[in-house]
């Protein structure tokens, strides 16, 4: 059996690694603690009752190693000369360590470069639908449309991202040709129109295919490649980015008591696996993005846990897309029960998710999101070398 490892932490990490023998476990010990490298070695913290959170007071039988990203670097090259651990422990773990202090990805958005390493990228939702569970109805005529796109760019989106169809819990599937009669007029004038690139938000092929003849650039799939089994293909021909998302069951299912053994390696796998049918099908591993799929078959402690343990995700070497705007899961904490008014409550995730890691969010309200998102990348560093100097 492979070992598989999982990466977490901020400053000081864990790797955490599962398959190895008693004798391997025994060798790796012994290599950490005859090392000069400063990382350790113990049990793998286990995770709590509440939130899945670690807590380092209940240990696991899994072993992991501890340490800075330099030291733990530092040991894979110890452990790399040694002739009886499994050949592929060390370049995996070398592995996760690039993919999870990785930072400098620019997404080509087929010609319109995201520099996702400079600061947090800003989605603008805009859902051409009457029965979105947010704003449905209120940007259904084409003018309505084109005026709050217009807005959300000036405000400082740096992607408009279009739906046509409403994947909201219990929502009923929308014909191909009602879903391309609400978003193409509206692709068309406005990738004429603004110098941001447009995401189209459909899980169907043909729907795709059509969104990039009209000037999209990015496909953003809540199947994650999964319900259209061409979605890749058409994608790779257009040379367009792809936002792979999870989903547990359908939007008419997903929220029917979804259950998960792992939720958060779960979903890992189910990311992992969507890469695979990207890059397989043609698409540039350079141009994919991840997010966890928050709300789309998730109950209250399993959003509450991804977002806690939103770094994991960064191990797949693949830039985080985080959509938590005005969703159930805020409005159930703060016993609020209308979606526009859960804003305060969305800034709160966004500033987490951007310090675990997220480099774009989802949002409605791209303003005051776009606020917290700056404030948020000046206290944690990501976009330091960008202040201006001398100011407080």
């Amino acid at each position: 059996m492979e070992p598989v490892l999982r990466i977490s932490g901020r400053g000081s990490l864990t790797i955490t690694i599962s398959g190895l023998t008693a004798g391997h476990q025994a060798l790796l010990h012994d290599i950490v603690l005859s090392s000069d490298s400063g990382a350790g070695f113990g049990p793998a913290p286990s995770l709590s009752a509440k939130h899945d959170t670690y807590a380092s007071s209940i240990t696991s039988s899994e072993p992991a190693l501890f340490g800075t990203a330099g030291q733990l670097k530092s040991l894979t090259r110890i452990i790399a000369s040694s002739q009886n651990l499994p050949p592929a422990l060390f370049k995996k773990i070398d592995s996760l360590l690039d993919n999870y202090v990785r930072s400098d990805y620019k997404i080509d958005c087929r010609g319109k470069v995201l520099d996702l390493g400079s600061r947090t990228h800003i989605m603008g939702i805009l859902n051409r639908t009457p029965d979105s569970f947010s704003d449905g109805g209120l940007y259904a005529d084409s003018e309505s449309a084109l005026k709050h796109a217009r807005e959300m760019a000036a405000a400082g989106a740096d992607i408009i991202d279009i739906g046509g169809e409403s994947t909201r819990p219990g929502a009923d599937p929308l014909s191909e040709e009602d879903e391309l009669s609400r978003i193409i007029p509206l692709i068309e004038r406005l990738s004429s129109e603004l110098t941001i690139p447009i995401s189209v938000d459909t899980y169907k092929s043909r729907v795709a295919k059509k969104a990039l003849e009209a000037g999209a650039s990015i496909v953003n799939d809540i199947s994650g490649l999964r319900f259209s089994p061409d979605m890749a293909r058409v994608a790779a021909d257009y040379g367009a980015a792809v936002v792979i998302m999870h989903i547990k069951g359908t939007p008419r299912n997903m929220q029917r008591d979804p259950v998960y053994d792992d939720v958060v390696g779960e979903i890992m796998s189910y990311l992992e696996m969507g890469i695979d049918i990207a890059v397989k099908a043609g698409v540039n591993r350079e141009k994919t993005l991840i997010d966890p799929g928050i709300g789309f078959g998730k109950t209250l402690e399993h959003n509450v846990t991804l977002l806690n343990r939103l770094d994991e995700f960064r191990g797949l070497g693949r830039p985080i897309v985080l959509g938590t705007s005005r969703k159930k899961f805020i409005g159930t904490v703060l016993n609020i029960p209308m979606p526009e008014q859960r804003v305060d409550g969305t800034a709160a995730t966004v500033a987490l998710g951007i310090e675990r890691g997220a480099c774009v969010v989802r949002v409605h309200d791209v303003a005051r999101m776009a606020q917290v998102a700056r404030m948020t990348d000046a206290i944690v560093g990501t976009n330091l070398k960008h202040q201006a100097p001398n100011t407080k």
